[in-house]
């Protein structure tokens, strides 16, 4: 690999240009020095989540307090009273959802776009609704589409699936698969990120630049094709029994919303507030912007993996694998 002159900061080379990868949204031309470091570090955290994570504590403690704080009455075992019923159901666990691990790192993305040269409070969040839009975009019409096929299928799909078959049911087992190509496809994106692959949205995004942010977006409604967590189990099984693809394709589309809500909010307090302090620290170095994206998307893509296809066999006693007492 042949180097090119980086920006210097302070005396010190702090950025690396790749010959083999053009600049493109993922890959800003310029990445880390410290490349390996980036990558070791991000995925020792990832498989460090994974040990700690503690599901019954961010599905229950926290999600069904959100949810019911937010219903006011007992959210889990309560009948959907309708459709309009459902939607509200679908919101209310859609942000009750959002710490779940998977949600946060998909924001990894907007990191770049945080510190835009906008002059005032206000242009600069106004600017950032134009990504948050397009990630929504792409969030709603995935899952709004799985949605219309729980409907049409109704309870014959796998995730009803409760049989244990090696340990492992049905609904289980597409979790894992789902899950796990999500998180390959962040690793890559990680990769990607620091010019070591090339961006697989590249030329797309030259024509269409709003491509990878409806990718993202995408990722996350795709959440919904394997999620496993409880409320939206509920949510799943009202939508099957219903038959009915309008209701289907609105709660599964409200609920993908009801994820990206809050984190879209803190996105753009940040954007407003420290903005333009985080566009001259990574103007400084074009590194570090490279750098915070590839981190999260590597965290994100090894917790996936190691979380829901190596750990969850530990889980069914199937492996062993490091887990931490409170986490078991």
């Amino acid at each position: 690999m042949t180097q090119i002159p980086a920006k210097v900061d302070a005396g010190r080379k702090r950025s690396v240009s790749t010959e083999h990868a053009a600049p493109s949204f993922f890959f800003n031309g310029n990445a880390p020095r410290r490349r390996v470091l980036v990558i070791a570090a991000s995925a020792v955290l990832g498989f460090a989540l994974t040990v700690v994570w503690s599901a019954k504590f961010v599905d229950r403690t926290i999600g069904d307090t959100i949810a019911d704080t937010l219903l006011g009455h007992t959210a889990k075992g309560t009948p959907i009273a309708g459709a309009l019923a459902g939607v509200l159901f679908a919101l209310v666990t859609g942000i009750a959802g959002t710490f779940t691990a998977c949600n946060i790192a998909v924001f990894s993305a907007l990191a770049p776009l945080t510190g835009g040269r906008a002059t005032s409070r206000r242009s600069r969040m106004a600017a950032g609704l134009r990504p948050l839009g397009h990630l929504a975009a792409g969030a709603v019409v995935v899952s709004a589409l799985y949605g219309v096929v729980v409907a049409i299928t109704g309870t014959d799909m796998s995730q009803f699936d409760q049989s244990q078959g090696s340990g492992l049911s049905g609904r289980l087992i597409q979790a894992m698969v789902v899950f796990g190509i999500i998180g390959l496809v962040m690793t890559y994106l990680g990769l990607a990120t620091l010019g070591i692959v090339r961006d697989p949205l590249a030329k797309v995004s030259e024509k269409y630049p709003s491509a990878p942010m409806l990718f993202m977006g995408g990722l996350i409604g795709a959440f919904l094709v394997g999620r496993p967590f409880p409320l939206f189990r509920q949510l799943f099984r009202d939508t099957a029994e219903s038959h009915n693809v309008l209701y289907g394709a609105a709660a599964f589309a409200f609920q993908s919303l009801g994820n990206i809500l809050v984190m879209s909010a803190l996105f753009l307090l940040v954007t407003g507030f420290l903005g333009d302090r985080l566009h001259r620290w990574m103007e400084a170095s074009p590194g570090r912007t490279a750098a915070l994206m590839a981190a999260g998307f590597i965290v994100a893509g090894v917790f996936l993996v190691l979380y829901w296809d190596v750990r969850i066999l530990a889980v069914r006693d199937l492996i062993w694998y490091p887990i931490a007492p409170w986490a078991a």
